[in-house]
């Protein structure tokens, strides 16, 4: 894979008049890791959503890994089988053990036998540090290992770029930094990653690039150093002083 992981270029976006994103124009480079904050309804986690299709954009392109989303359904399906995406809910089968959840989606849409299944299952639990858990079920678990079991379940696509949406914002705080502890590992391991996050302790730790987004429109862009030490524009600044001196 050569060029960019991710690039959107002029994207707009509407809930029937809602203008929901407004030019948004961005690029993710191949093992580069790029979060996205802002208030809520600025449209972050709809970029998000718009990288795999889970919202149709208006206008504009989205290319993932050099393939432009249309409304085919073939770029789509090549679109998701690169992509891994971790929601704030974890939508894990709540009737199938930790391991066959883990083996549904490389069994069926991958075509992977069983055997190879479970080994590639057993690897990503390891890697999220729950191998103990394979054979409960999710309602067994705390919401922190039901999360790092949704971050193993996306692995086992072995995806070529994850979109994590708010992935610790329905956890209680004693669970958030195991998750963001597994997620810090990926990032250190070169996964290309776009987070929407308000974890900006995490933000500082591993973002190559910070994007602030204000009413669907990307604000502010930079380094973390130069983004949290000397924000340009007023919205990003408050925003920060908001969320950083809580």
């Amino acid at each position: 894979m050569t060029g960019p992981a991710i690039e959107m270029a002029g994207v707009n976006k509407w809930f029937g008049d809602f203008h929901v994103l407004r030019d948004i124009s961005l690029t993710v480079g191949q093992g580069e890791k790029v979060v996205i904050c802002g208030p809520s309804g600025s449209g972050k986690s709809t970029v998000v959503r718009c990288i795999n299709r889970l919202e149709a954009h208006q206008t504009g392109t989205i290319r993932v890994d050099g393939i432009e989303l249309t409304d085919s359904a073939a770029s789509i399906r090549a679109i998701r089988s690169e992509v891994g995406m971790v929601f704030q809910q974890f939508n894990l089968f709540p009737h199938l053990t930790v391991l066959e959840n883990l083996m549904l989606g490389p069994v069926k849409a991958r075509g992977l036998g069983r055997r190879e299944a479970e080994a590639r299952a057993r690897h990503y639990l390891d890697r999220v540090r729950i191998p103990e858990q394979a054979d409960k079920r999710p309602g067994q678990l705390s919401g922190g290992q039901q999360q790092r079991v949704a971050i193993a379940r996306s692995l086992c696509m072995e995806p070529k770029v994850m979109l994590f949406d708010e992935p610790t914002s329905a956890l209680d705080p004693e669970m958030i930094s195991e998750v963001l502890e597994v997620m810090t590992g990926l990032a250190r391991d070169g996964m290309t990653m776009v987070v929407v996050t308000h974890e900006m302790g995490f933000a500082r730790r591993v973002a190559d690039s910070m994007i602030f987004m204000d009413a669907g429109e990307i604000v502010e862009t930079g380094p973390p150093e130069i983004f949290f030490s000397a924000p340009r524009s007023d919205r990003c600044r408050k925003f920060l002083s908001q969320i950083l001196h809580h």
